[in-house]
């Protein structure tokens, strides 16, 4: 039996969700003969050793700690601006790092941790996780395969049931940077072309206060591929229906629509139809539950070296050029080209 011992940073919502898939991993992974033990830490201590002993994981005081205890790879489930210094700790201490999306809060920020990534041979793989769900890998498959044709339009879609705090917008980065990088990660991997202009305008007609904070509730942007292609993504805090998360490709031969199920947060106008009949996802970690679980058992391939990193942090990086562009033209009112370079 091969053991594998992953260090958690930060158990908030996020962080709880990932130490519950690591601990999942050993029924996955039993048979394979790999055993995957977890330790963990957060600020908030007694919280964490309660986590902790949820899950029989071991509460470490400190990341240093945490660091020095022989992980095999480390996690990162903190604020976004905490990522960049828990990154860098990760590669110094010569492990694999898997850290949530985003690298840092912007672009120009994110650019230095790849500068020390690279130039130390780090391996970090950053979490967007759409890239494991099966509606999006079938998505791609036929995309690839040529069954769709040429693609004229897409159109993607992420709308959260009920906005998060605003204490979390104040420091989100913005509805495009938090919200729809995913959307603009996923045009990237599916299509294999870049966002090189976007068009982006905002609306505030819920809570005050989120406006107050420099954010808007619900936003759409229009963007324009390398190719010409053309698509629309659009996200809102509050889609009351359910939380709705779908890309509808639409191709010369065929169209494809990723998130079209029994669990979809809509419902038909027209006489007779009852589809879809199922109770919609209220969150994120449900609609997206096996995919999380497979990103975190793609993680502990990468660290045994069984496969290719699934997503870098120039793939996050270059979604958050989109994001950031997208931030831009919601500010100015005006299309903004997005950044092509690779580094600062």
């Amino acid at each position: 039996m091969k053991q594998i011992s992953l260090g958690l940073v930060g158990v908030g919502r996020i962080g709880v969700m990932h130490a519950n898939n690591i601990a999942a991993l050993n029924d996955a992974l039993n048979p394979e003969g790999i055993n995957v033990g977890l330790r963990l830490t957060d600020v908030a201590e007694d919280h964490a050793r309660r986590v902790a002993e949820g899950l029989d994981a071991e509460f470490v005081p400190s990341v240093d700690e945490l660091l020095a205890s022989n992980i095999d790879g480390l996690v990162i489930a903190t604020g976004t601006a905490t990522h960049p210094e828990l990154i860098k700790a990760g590669v110094d201490a010569g492990i694999p790092v898997f850290c949530e999306k985003p690298v840092a809060m912007n672009v120009a920020d994110a650019l230095p941790v790849l500068d020390y990534i690279n130039e130390r041979h780090g391996v970090v793989q950053i979490g967007h996780q759409r890239r494991f769900d099966a509606g999006y890998v079938e998505a791609k498959r036929a995309y690839q395969a040529g069954e769709l044709g040429w693609i004229h339009s897409l159109r993607a879609v992420t709308c959260d049931m009920a906005p998060p705090p605003v204490e979390f917008l104040a420091s989100s980065g913005g509805l495009f940077r938090d919200c729809s990088v995913h959307d603009f990660d996923i045009l990237r991997w599916l299509t294999g072309r870049e966002i090189v202009e976007v068009y982006a305008k905002g609306s505030n007609n819920g809570d005050p206060a989120i406006g107050e904070v420099g954010d808007v509730d619900t936003a759409l942007a229009l963007v324009t591929f390398d190719d010409g292609t053309v698509g629309t993504v659009s996200a809102t805090r509050y889609n009351g229906a359910g939380h709705d998360v779908r890309l509808e490709i639409q191709g010369s031969r065929r169209s494809l629509m990723v998130g079209l199920d029994e669990k979809t947060a809509l419902s038909s106008a027209e006489a007779g139809i009852s589809f879809p009949g199922g109770d919609p996802h209220r969150t994120f970690a449900e609609r997206f539950d096996h995919a999380y679980r497979s990103e975190m058992a793609a993680f502990v391939e990468l660290i045994l070296g069984q496969r290719e990193n699934p997503c870098t942090p120039e793939d996050a990086v270059a979604a958050s050029r989109v994001a950031d562009a997208a931030q831009e033209s919601l500010a100015t009112g005006m299309p903004v080209r997005v950044a092509r370079e690779v580094a600062a």
